[in-house]
């Protein structure tokens, strides 16, 4: 029987509709997205509604990307960070993403070292499994390249 798949970071992604999306929020008066999700008001500093208070509304950050940055992970993170035992090192990419132009921080999945990856190469979010224990896989957003 297949174990339960639980978000490791409650309300930053979901994939309830089979497809992967980052959650976060974006200015009803400017359209500035924030990853994670901000509550309080909007931060930049060329917003008109800045005085008048703003609004945050709930977004679905776009799905596709270029790679911006990466690199191998090759220690074990410390407390309160888990990894699956034993660790296996992995890769992380910070991605920029196309329609918001921002850079979002995510593992690469599975499969793939710094040696398969170029700056500037297409990626898509997926989701992947960070570790498992015996009531679920607990899952994170990671990136995975693809064709342009």
């Amino acid at each position: 029987m297949r174990k339960q798949q639980r978000p490791e970071v409650a309300d930053w992604f979901t994939a309830d509709d089979g497809a992967p999306r980052l959650m976060g929020t974006r200015c009803t008066a400017c359209a500035t997205p924030y990853f994670p999700r901000n509550t309080l008001a909007c931060r930049n500093p060329q917003c008109a509604s800045r005085k008048d208070g703003s609004e945050l509304a709930e977004y679905l950050f776009s799905t596709r990307g270029r790679i911006w940055s990466y690199a191998d992970a090759r220690y074990k993170p410390p407390p309160p960070y888990v990894s699956p035992d034993p660790f296996e090192p992995y890769v992380v990419a910070a991605v920029e993403l196309e329609a918001e132009r921002m850079v979002v921080l995510g593992q690469v999945v599975p499969g793939f070292t710094v040696e398969d990856l170029a700056v500037g190469m297409p990626v898509e979010l997926a989701v992947g499994v960070l570790y498992e224990d015996e009531d679920a896989e607990h899952t994170v957003w990671m990136w995975r390249p693809v064709d342009a």
